[in-house]
């Protein structure tokens, strides 16, 4: 059985659906084992012990055939520090009080204690120019990394769904039904995670 690990906060966690998220249910559709460590209203950027960077070093999966973690839109709404992609690949040399820093080091820390594939998705699109900035940020990340990106706000078909249907699949601009889960989002996610493991 194939174990992933989940890092993120509401959205992973699954706030507007009762705690079931992607994450469940692509676990339980594909019979993986699924660690989910997901804290609505917490950031990447680390900044006390509810921050992904702290959760992420709480987590004991001896072994995970892959890593998935949430680009949060709290850092974002909270307008954290963007920071710099960093030249180093030293954990130590990351500023985790900015965005880009506390991504690099998420990565650098689970590849260390994993060595698996790392993938990183983000939300639909929605009105936010920060986060819009974070994807962008994200890209560069990921070019240098060489891991995966599930980017849910670049995908144009992926977006151009009727309101009628975001009503139903969006309990808001920023988290899915569960009915969104089930039938917007796992799809993709699937076809991202079959690629990887």
């Amino acid at each position: 059985m194939k174990t992933i690990v989940f890092l993120g906060s509401s959205v992973t966690y699954g706030a507007a659906s009762q705690g079931v998220s992607f994450a469940d249910i692509l676990c339980e559709r594909n019979g993986y084992l699924m660690i989910k460590e997901a804290v609505s209203g917490t950031t990447l950027t680390d900044e006390g012990p509810d921050s992904y960077i702290s959760r992420l070093k709480t987590i004991d999966a001896e072994t995970a055939d892959l890593f998935i973690c949430q680009l949060s839109t709290n850092d974002a709404t909270c307008r954290k520090l963007p920071g710099n992609v960093s030249r180093d690949s030293d954990m130590e040399a990351f500023d985790v009080k900015t965005i880009a820093g506390a991504i690099e080091y998420i990565i650098a820390y689970a590849r260390k204690k994993w060595a698996c594939p790392v993938l990183f998705y983000t939300n639909p699109r929605y009105d936010s120019p920060e986060y819009a900035a974070m994807v962008e940020l994200l890209k560069q990340i990921a070019d240098k990394w060489k891991i995966g990106i599930l980017n849910l706000w670049d995908e144009e078909e992926f977006n151009a769904i009727s309101p009628d249907a975001r009503a139903v699949y969006m309990a808001d601009p920023i988290h899915p039904t569960l009915e969104g889960y089930r039938e917007w989002w796992v799809p993709e996610f699937e076809k991202a995670v079959h690629s990887m493991i």
